[in-house]
């Protein structure tokens, strides 16, 4: 097997723990009702979806959101629902992640949105004061990409904007459709499915 020289993370299910029940919870709360068939651990659906391969503004989004909710939804409780899909990040992740910088390059790509990122890229977004941005040599984002995981476009667009050889990278993901399609686009994969340990990456590393 090639020696890994870069390793690349999923945000959602790996670096932070998806909460999909405190999102439910929120949409409901401002009106949303049929949230559970929109929104999703690995790919969301409906304008979900939209936002997050970017075919849609943020501005066009609480738009649709709200004519979904038939009232005015203040924008604010709209981000609300989308903060709580996801549970705060744990330092010890991320300093893990700062350690592999030593050895390797060391990439993020998610299916995400304009909305997650702003808090992302903040200094809120880690217990260290530190953003998102600050722990990874690059970010590469589905909504400014213009496609999302497990499209295998997403990854000829990363290996592209990188650099990397595939066969000396390595992709971390939560969805085993992810893990499936980075393979066909020539990652090593590891499949950090439910119940997974940052120490498991070590040990794959080794």
């Amino acid at each position: 097997m090639t020696k890994i020289k870069n390793i690349i993370f999923d945000l959602g299910g790996v670096i932070l723990d998806i909460n999909r029940a405190g999102a439910v919870k929120k949409f409901k709360e401002i009106g949303l009702h049929n949230i559970e068939e929109l929104i999703d651990p690995y790919r969301q659906k409906g304008i979900f979806l939209k936002i997050e391969e970017g075919s849609i503004s943020r501005e066009d989004f609480y738009a649709e959101i709200r004519k979904l909710i038939g009232r005015p939804v203040k924008n604010e409780d709209i981000d609300q629902g989308w903060l709580d899909f996801l549970l705060p990040v744990k330092q010890e992740k991320l300093d893990f992640i700062s350690e592999l910088r030593r050895e390797y390059k060391v990439f993020l790509l998610s299916n995400t949105n304009a909305i997650i990122m702003e808090w992302a890229q903040s200094n809120t977004f880690s217990p260290a004061g530190k953003p998102l941005n600050y722990y990874f040599d690059e970010m590469y984002l589905s909504y400014k990409l213009g496609c999302m995981k497990p499209d295998i476009e997403i990854f000829h667009k990363t290996i592209k904007l990188s650099g990397v050889n595939p066969s000396e990278t390595l992709f971390i993901d939560d969805s085993r459709a992810n893990t499936d399609a980075g393979n066909l686009a020539g990652f090593q994969t590891f499949w950090f499915k439910e119940g997974s340990q940052f120490q498991e990456i070590k040990n794959r590393l080794l």
